[in-house]
């Protein structure tokens, strides 16, 4: 069964020595089919830890959510609706309501 151990920089060496390898791909010190885990026990992650330090990327629909929403900045001012027509439309319940740039 595979451990991964949270080895700081400083004490890879040590934790080498002891019979730790170093998994690349994931960036993590890790030991296998261990009975003895006591030499580890410093370096072994705790139960609230997550033991895979991968970052997981957002889903397409998690993307595509973000991209939909709408930010509104600080000076941002939301007039008043007086007809429901589109911002864009010229209308002539709206032009008067509109102030001047």
């Amino acid at each position: 069964m595979r451990i991964n151990l949270k080895v700081p920089f400083a004490e890879k060496d040590e934790a080498k020595k002891l019979g730790a390898r170093w998994d690349g791909a994931r960036k993590i010190w890790y030991v296998e089919n261990k009975d003895d885990m006591a030499p580890f026990a410093r370096w072994s992650p705790h139960p609230h830890d997550s033991t895979d330090t991968r970052v997981s990327q957002p889903s397409r629909a998690e993307k595509n959510q973000a991209a939909s929403l709408v930010i509104k900045g600080s000076g941002y001012v939301d007039l008043p609706r007086v007809c429901d027509c589109l911002p864009w439309e010229d209308c002539g319940k709206c032009k008067g309501t509109v102030p001047a740039c």
